[in-house]
C-alpha cells in the first residue's frame, strides 16, 4: 500500500542522475558482466561449446546475432512483429545516391549505434523479466503442491474445493487438514494484496494453521494464535480474512470461526441462509475475540465459503456478479452433488465475465451433508 509522504517524495532531476550514474558506474566492467549475463541466460549449451571453438572475429559477428535470435524468438507474436518493423527501418536508414549509373547507399552508422544499444538495453529488460516469471511459475508450482485434494474423503460428507489464481501465484488460502480420525479441518481465506506477497503470506497463515491446529482444539484460542502470530509477522496495514471449519464426523456437527470473511452459505431445500461474521480480520489489531459458531445441517444440505473473488467477478460492462446472483444460483439446487453444484458455479461466473481478465484470485469449498 502506498502512503502519502511517499508520494509527496521529489521525483530526481535527470541532469544529477546522470552526473551520479557516470561517476558511480564502471561502463566497461559492467558492460562485460551484464554481456556475460546475456549469454548465460539466452545461449543453449551446445552454442556455448561452440563459441568456445571459434575465432575472436567470427565471435563478434556469431554472438550478436545469436542473441538476437534467441531473444527475438521470447518475444510474444506482436512484440516479434514491432522488433521487424524497427530492424527494417533501422537497416534502411541510411541515404541512397544516384549519380549517373552509379547508386550508392550511406549508411546512417549514428542510426545504427543507437539501435544497437537499444536491443541490448532490450535483451536486459526480457533476460530480467523472464527470470521473474520463471521464479514466478516455479512458485505457482510449490503452492499447487500445496493444495488440498479436490475432493477429500469424509465419512457423511461430500466435498469439492476449488482455487484459482488470478496472476501466476495467489493470495488466498484453501486448506484441508484431517486432526484425527473424528475430526477434520477445511481453512478458506484471502490475504490483501495480489501477487508474490500475498502469495507469501498465505504461504505463512498455511503454515501457521497447520502446526497450530493440532495443539489447540478451542476454536476460541486457535483464533487468537493464529491472529497474533499473523499481526506480529506481517508488515502493517496487511491483513487477512479466514473461515476455519471444524467437522466432527461422529455427530455430523460443524464448528467455525469467521475472521472478516465473507459469511458462508447455508443452502437449504426451500432457502439460502447467510450467516454472519463475528470477528475482526486477521492482523488488524493484535487482540481480538473469536467466538465459536455451530451448525446443525440436515441430510442434502449445502455449506458454502467462498472468497471475494467470486461475488466480485466483473463482465465488460463493469457489473460486478455479486451476492444476489450467487444466491439466486443456489435456490433448489438440494440433488446435485458438491462437485456438479461447484462447477455450476464457476461455469456461470466464467460466463458472466466473458473475456474479461479475472482481477482477483477465486476460491470455493462446498460441503454437502450425505
Amino acid at each position: 500500500m502506498n502512503t502519502q509522504n511517499t508520494n509527496k517524495k521529489r521525483e530526481p532531476r535527470i541532469r544529477q542522475t546522470i552526473r551520479s550514474d557516470f561517476r558511480q558506474t564502471k561502463i566497461t566492467q559492467e558492460f562485460k558482466s551484464e554481456y556475460k549475463d546475456l549469454k548465460q541466460y539466452f545461449l543453449t549449451q551446445e552454442r556455448k561449446q561452440k563459441l568456445e571453438q571459434m575465432s575472436s572475429i567470427k565471435k563478434l559477428f556469431v554472438l550478436p546475432w545469436w542473441l538476437l535470435k534467441a531473444m527475438y524468438f521470447r518475444l510474444t507474436p506482436f512484440r516479434r512483429i514491432l522488433l521487424f518493423i524497427g530492424l527494417i527501418f533501422l537497416l534502411f536508414s541510411g541515404n541512397v545516391e544516384s549519380s549517373g549509373e552509379n547508386v550508392t547507399l550511406s549508411l546512417n552508422i549514428s542510426a545504427i549505434l543507437v539501435g544497437i544499444i537499444f536491443l541490448f538495453i532490450l535483451a536486459l529488460e526480457l533476460k530480467d523479466k523472464l527470470l521473474a516469471k520463471t521464479e514466478l511459475q516455479e512458485g505457482r508450482a510449490i503452492q499447487q503442491a500445496l493444495m488440498p485434494e479436490q475432493s477429500p474423503k469424509i465419512k457423511g460428507w461430500d466435498i469439492w474445493l476449488f482455487t484459482r489464481s488470478a496472476n501466476d501465484v495467489g493470495g488466498d488460502l484453501l486448506d484441508f487438514i484431517q486432526i484425527d480420525e473424528n475430526k477434520f479441518g477445511i481453512a478458506v481465506g484471502d490475504v490483501a494484496g495480489k501477487g508474490l506477497s500475498a502469495a507469501l503470506l498465505m504461504a505463512k497463515l498455511q503454515s501457521t494453521i497447520r502446526a497450530l491446529v493440532y495443539d489447540y482444539p478451542s476454536l476460541e484460542t486457535l483464533g487468537d494464535k493464529i491472529n497474533k502470530i499473523f499481526h506480529r509477522d506481517s508488515p502493517s496495514k496487511i491483513f487477512a480474512s479466514l473461515v476455519y471449519v471444524e467437522i466432527i464426523c461422529e455427530s455430523g456437527e460443524l464448528k467455525f470461526i469467521n475472521a472478516g470473511h465473507y459469511p458462508p452459505l447455508i443452502v437449504k431445500k426451500e432457502m439460502v441462509e447467510q450467516l454472519e461474521k463475528d470477528a475482526p480480520a486477521l492482523g488488524l489489531i493484535k487482540e481480538a475475540v473469536f467466538n465459536k459458531q455451530h451448525l446443525s445441517l440436515e441430510q442434502n444440505d449445502f455449506l458454502i465459503i467462498y472468497s471475494d473473488g467470486l461475488t466480485e467477478a466483473k463482465n465488460e460492462s463493469g457489473e460486478f456478479f455479486g451476492e444476489t446472483k450467487l444466491i439466486e444460483l443456489l435456490a433448489n439446487r438440494h440433488k446435485m452433488t458438491s462437485q456438479q453444484l461447484g462447477e455450476m458455479i464457476i461455469a456461470t461466473v466464467d460466463f458472466f465475465t466473458g473475456k474479461i481478465p479475472a482481477h482477483d484470485d477465486l476460491t470455493l469449498a462446498v460441503l454437502k451433508k450425505i
